[in-house]
């Protein structure tokens, strides 16, 4: 009688574990479909395609196979590797820039302040302007000589600074790309972090002020460690982002002057249209998504073993 007692309630527990499996299961559905639709599909037919000769528009030779032609030609090429550099240099400025300005104003606009709902709204305004909209305007204030950023330069200086080529010297063709990209996007990191300083409970910052802890280690001790997910998830979305330039090269500077500002889209763009070379920019895809994928991936270890 114990020995069926015991045995006889464990069929309606392991068909209710079955159950919520399944409902799981149904769960995830859609988003394992968009994953593999959207995202592992397209790559496995770029990593086929940059495997042949494939060209943008069909010719009457038949595609070929060729293996790791692409790769190995990619990987000779030495624009390939300015335009690596170029981007790893963008990447390495815009994320203290855009990521420390949208801190600051999230730290700023978290406080109680009047209006601080209508300057939330200003400034993250930019982030939902269309960046053509934006490169036009910036391309503006960048003309050479008699741009409004010169002016205000030679205004301040008493005439002393010379105006400034910002698009056209290679020595600042890629810190003006750095400027406009913080500006316009850091309203949405500014969200983020606007999101996380939320979600960090007020007692303990009340538990702070009880230990006698002043402004500054309240903010080392409580808010920091409240926003570290959130600074892994900014840091990662930005460097994915900035790995991604092309529109404001493609508008402002087609990769000048003298490929100072070419990156690895911009790059694998004129290869797949210009040239027609589809499995070639293929090819530039895959290792572009791969090195984004480690570098991603190091971030987050990385963030975690310091616990930032």
């Amino acid at each position: 009688m114990t020995l069926q007692q015991s045995v006889v309630p464990a069929r309606p527990v392991r068909r209710r574990d079955r159950g919520r499996m399944f409902q799981e299961i149904g769960m995830l559905a859609p988003a394992l479909v968009l994953l593999t639709v959207f995202l592992i599909v397209p790559f496995l037919l770029s990593f086929w395609t940059a495997m042949t000769n494939q060209p943008l528009v069909p010719r009457p030779t038949p595609v070929r196979f060729i293996g790791f032609n692409n790769f190995l030609r990619i990987f000779k090429d030495d624009l390939f590797w300015t335009s690596l550099w170029n981007v790893s240099r963008f990447t390495f400025w815009i994320l203290p820039v855009q990521c420390g300005l949208a801190f600051a104003t999230a730290l700023l606009l978290h406080q109680k302040l009047p209006l601080r709902n209508f300057f939330r709204g200003l400034f993250f305004l930019p982030a939902i302007t269309s960046i053509v909209v934006v490169c036009v305007v910036w391309g503006t204030l960048f003309q050479y000589p008699t741009g409004p950023f010169n002016q205000i330069l030679g205004f301040l200086s008493g005439g002393h600074i010379q105006p400034i080529d910002w698009l056209g010297d290679p020595e600042w063709a890629m810190f003006s790309i750095v400027l406009l990209s913080a500006w316009q996007a850091y309203g949405f990191q500014m969200i983020v972090y606007l999101a996380g300083l939320q979600g960090i409970p007020d007692e303990l910052y009340d538990a702070g002020k009880i230990d006698g802890a002043n402004s500054f280690q309240r903010f080392w001790h409580v808010t920091m460690p409240g926003l570290r997910p959130t600074h892994i998830f900014v840091l990662v979305i930005t460097t994915i982002q900035a790995f991604k330039l092309y529109t404001q090269v493609a508008i402002l500077t087609q990769g000048g002057p003298k490929s100072s500002t070419e990156t690895v889209v911009h790059y694998m763009v004129r290869a797949g249209f210009e040239e027609q070379k589809l499995g070639y920019a293929s090819a530039v895809s895959v290792i572009l998504f791969l090195i984004v994928l480690v570098i991603a991936l190091l971030q987050r270890q990385l963030l975690r073993r310091f616990d930032v």
